[in-house]
């Protein structure tokens, strides 16, 4: 018999879609039996979305009559996608797949009726998901995507991704006091992978030198698990741990595509956070952390270079998620001394978005904190860069400040009483 996943449709279509957070779908085959070119055409752009990457998604016309046919003599794969577009052959033809439906295979299916009464006679049959035609490539990724998520557990698991558009733009020492203020300003539990085994910095910047970290786990793939992962991190703050980098030239680190996918795949289900350090480089697989992300920060400096590499980097992560809420930059190093920049309108023009934050040239306060094991918070609380880097994680997260606003109300009264 068909099992039985039912989705709440309403509250998924109210969610605005940049905002809306859709675990990827573990490694299952997919066939889809479309009836219209435009459905089929849906299915297929769907298949191309990072979500459903590791999925096998196979698309054929004919609608429920072709499915039924096929799996007269064939297994049925996890997950059947079937478009129909009448009402009287949808119940009597679902009868007739049960017959060839394998246990456990889920069925969603796409009509063209928006009747609650067929709703329940499909969700009494045990589909798993009825969608309304027509659909687009979005609602086809958040069915197929949903039958494997717990609702409760869609805030788990956001990874957020930082990299700069060029070497020595500070993106490691952002991404690191982000990954601060989203721990300690959000009380959200995150972990900082630093991604750049060479030289990665997070270990310094945090004061950490673990035994272990990232490189234990991306040359033992067959050993990750939770509880592997776990042993490899090392506690900063009670919301904060890193997943550290070796930071050593003893061997070198060339790596597959999909290299790093067991460890990003293990820490969302373990950590509502994930922020990845990634180096500055272009291959396989910082492409693929990249275009995998949930969010997107590029660190530039106003210089043409910057603008550059900003642009194309933008241009090909929009192309390659379509679905996704755009990639955000913010400006670092601004202001430097006798330097020539690019203005910030010139360059906001050119990449055709504004800058979140433009973070100053503070040379004394970033080399303190460097050279120091510290974070800008920890030794300028009140200074504007540390609002900058809440305002980015609030940005990336989507969460609102909690934890000072709570303090903040009596503070000034508190402050007399104990002058007093």
């Amino acid at each position: 018999m068909i099992s039985y996943a039912r989705q709440d449709q309403e509250d998924q279509a109210s969610a605005p879609a940049a905002d809306e957070h859709i675990a990827p779908a573990p490694r299952v085959s997919v066939q889809a039996f479309c009836e219209t070119v435009e459905t089929a055409a849906a299915v297929q752009a769907a298949g191309e979305d990072r979500r459903l990457d590791k999925a096998h998604l196979k698309i054929q016309m004919g609608g429920m009559t072709a499915a039924i046919e096929a799996y007269r003599t064939a297994p049925t794969p996890n997950v059947i996608l079937l478009e129909t577009d009448g009402r009287a052959d949808i119940l009597g033809g679902l009868d007739q797949l049960a017959t060839v439906c394998d246990a456990g295979t889920r069925v969603i299916v796409i009509g063209r009726v928006n009747d609650v009464l067929l709703y329940r006679e499909l969700v009494r049959r045990g589909v798993s998901d009825y969608a309304i035609a027509p659909v687009a490539p979005l609602d086809v990724v958040r069915s197929i995507c949903n039958l494997f998520s717990i609702p409760e557990a869609k805030a788990v698991g956001r990874i957020i991704a930082v990299v700069g558009a060029k070497g020595g733009v500070g993106a490691s020492t952002i991404a690191h006091n982000v990954a601060w203020a989203i721990a300690r300003d959000l009380a959200l539990d995150s972990v900082v992978a630093d991604l750049d085994l060479a030289f990665g910095t997070a270990g310094l910047d945090y004061n950490q030198d673990p035994p272990q970290g990232i490189a234990d786990a991306v040359f033992s793939p067959d050993r990750v698990d939770t509880a592997f992962i776990d042993r490899l991190l090392s506690k900063c703050t009670d919301h904060l741990s890193l997943l550290a980098a070796p930071a050593t030239l003893e061997r070198v680190y060339d790596f597959g595509a999909e290299a790093f996918d067991a460890i990003f795949d293990t820490l969302r289900t373990t950590m509502p956070c994930i922020v990845l350090d990634v180096p500055h480089q272009w291959s396989g697989w910082t492409k693929r952390a990249l275009v995998g992300a949930d969010d997107i920060l590029i660190v530039a400096s106003p210089d043409l270079a910057n603008l550059r590499n900003t642009k194309n980097m933008f241009d090909m992560l929009k192309a390659a998620r379509p679905n996704d809420r755009a990639p955000v930059y913010c400006l670092n190093q601004a202001g430097v001394p006798k330097r020539p920049e690019i203005g910030i309108s010139e360059f906001a023009k050119a990449i055709e978005s504004q800058p979140i934050v433009t973070i100053p040239f503070e040379p004394q306060i970033f080399g303190s904190a460097a050279n120091n094991g510290q974070m800008i918070a920890e030794i300028a609380a009140n200074h504007r860069v540390t609002e900058m880097f809440l305002q980015i994680a609030q940005r990336l997260t989507g969460r609102a400040e909690s934890k000072k606003q709570r303090n903040s109300f009596l503070s000034p009264l508190l402050g007399k009483l104990r002058g007093k």
